[in-house]
């Protein structure tokens, strides 16, 4: 096995001379070769442990990939041909999305939860070559898009597995340029049509070398892995830190509370979205004795409660490392693995990402100033698909990518996430910022969760509402969240009205859908606060 200590302009995910126009690429860039270099020699090493079934060794993954290759090849995908692929989480669909990188394939994942409507404008605008899905979906993938492969990823007849059984146990991997695409992952369209961030093989193998080195993965760690893989999350961040390390994945179909507190004593690692956390530390078993050899537990994807990382170091002594990411440039801030996990922080920059907080004549915020965050580094995708005109609005003239996000930037280079953009509310000509009202009412007592949004007002424009979830067994009085607000904040910044739920709407990724509560509220009156 390779060292991780070598230096990233190796696997020529830097910008060298060799990325420069005419100039050809020293060593295959392709992910799926840096990813097999550091591979357990032997081979036989586990890489998955499926609990309650087989362990799925190192050679196994690179036997299984290499025959799927081949029969995607076989049915016809070139390079640059798209797969997408909607199936339930198994072994095999990350073996499948291996095979897509080594054929030179790029990977189309699917929420399992997308319906036809959705596909339907996917496979439009993707135009896969081949579609893999569960068999009973087959039918419907076909009618969707008459032109592509339909293949089902089951061991029956007719299947990609069946075909693949009969391939070669060895693929030699496709020669692929840095900026060759590796994958396309619809964004989650909570306004307007979804849009297909293109990421690059170096892309993926920036980020990954990044977090092997800032978190501390080795051969010796165990990941609990219980993420979707179809999600930038599950897939990229957690696979590639686990292959890039050669270490051992603890592989879940999903994520159940009293699974997980068994199999915990087993891990070193744990990642998830906040929802996993909360979920643990509503089992009354669940205590520090569980988490006696986890090095660290890392939370992202949606905003982690400051009650949730309190509550969590006081059960088990661990301090939840959170990060910044999106789908468009994988991982770009962390809190150290060693050093101060700020709660409300998403720490600093990864190292070689360039992040700036800037007001809107795109001049650089003074540390503690709200802004929009802008990123630049090897880590940022190159572009929505088939949208040129739409590309040329998300990166500044100096290159960098407009995240839609807000933050301030606190004194010693942590970043503190504020909110969306488009969560913006102006009422009365006032923005007002839901991260800071709902950062209050969540830490209000009986409070478990809160979500601030804006609806239509024909005085102000918009009218601030907050949605509240309260502890199980407490009361919420909305007059009294109201009246706290008050003495707190500015008037302009207090909800008009304050709404009970027992919990807020989510996607998959345990995102707040702040559009589907909008929605569901616009046509409430908003009386006098």
């Amino acid at each position: 096995m390779r060292s991780l200590c070598f230096n990233a302009v190796h696997h020529n995910i830097t910008s060298t001379p060799a990325f420069h126009a005419g100039s050809p690429p020293l060593i295959n860039a392709n992910l799926y070769s840096l990813l097999r270099d550091h591979f357990p020699g032997e081979g036989e090493q586990p890489c998955l442990m499926i609990p309650g079934g087989r362990v799925i060794h190192y050679g196994d993954i690179d036997q299984a990939s290499a025959r799927i290759a081949h029969a995607l090849v076989d049915a016809g995908c070139q390079p640059g041909d798209r797969v997408a692929a909607q199936i339930e989480k198994s072994w095999h669909g990350l073996a499948l999305y291996l095979a897509c990188l080594r054929s030179g394939a790029v990977f189309l994942p699917l929420n399992t939860g997308y319906r036809k409507g959705e596909l339907s404008w996917f496979f439009s605008d993707a135009r896969p070559r081949i579609i893999v899905c569960a068999p009973s979906a087959a039918r419907e993938m076909s009618a969707l898009r008459p032109e592509a492969v339909i293949l089902t990823l089951e061991d029956d007849e007719g299947s990609l597995l069946e075909a693949a059984s009969e391939q070669p146990e060895s693929f030699e991997t496709v020669f692929s340029k840095p900026g060759d695409l590796a994958a396309i992952l619809y964004t989650s369209g909570t306004t307007g049509r979804s849009k297909g961030a293109m990421l690059s093989h170096r892309n993926l193998a920036s980020n990954a070398l990044t977090l092997v080195s800032l978190w501390g993965f080795t051969r010796h760690d165990v990941l609990l892995h219980a993420l979707p893989i179809y999600h930038v999350h599950g897939l990229f961040v957690a696979c590639h830190c686990a292959l890039l390390s050669g270490s051992r994945i603890l592989w879940l179909a999903k994520f159940d509370a009293s699974e997980v507190l068994h199999l915990l004593p087993r891990a070193t690692v744990m990642m998830g979205v906040p929802t996993f956390y909360t979920r643990l530390l509503a089992e009354r078993e669940f205590s520090a004795d569980h988490c006696q050899n986890v090095r660290v537990f890392i939370s992202g994807s949606a905003p982690l409660l400051p009650d949730t990382f309190a509550a969590f170091a006081d059960r088990t002594g661990h301090l939840i490392l959170e990060r910044y990411g999106m789908t468009e440039t994988g991982m770009n801030t962390s809190n150290p693995l060693d050093g101060p996990r700020r709660c409300g922080s998403v720490g600093p920059a990864l190292p070689g990402v360039d992040l700036r907080v800037v007001r809107e004549d795109g001049s650089r915020c003074e540390p503690g100033v709200v802004g929009a965050i802008e990123v630049h580094g090897p880590n940022v995708f190159r572009g929505y698909w088939d949208m040129q005109e739409r590309n040329e609005q998300e990166f500044t003239p100096d290159g960098y990518f407009r995240t839609g996000d807000l933050g301030e930037m606190l004194e010693d280079g942590y970043l503190r996430i504020v909110g969306r953009a488009k969560d913006v509310i102006i009422t009365g000509g006032l923005n007002v910022y839901p991260r800071e009202i709902e950062t209050r009412i969540d830490a209000m007592p009986g409070v478990l969760e809160s979500a601030v949004i804006g609806i239509p007002d024909p005085d102000f424009g918009e009218a601030v509402v907050a949605v509240v979830v309260a502890k199980q067994g407490y009361c919420v009085d909305p007059r009294e969240v109201i009246a706290a607000l008050r003495e707190d904040i500015a008037g302009f910044k207090v909800p008009k009205l304050v709404h009970l739920v027992s919990e807020l709407p989510r996607n998959a990724m345990g995102k707040v859908q702040k559009s589907a509560l909008r929605e569901q509220y616009a046509c409430v009156a908003a009386g006098p606060a």
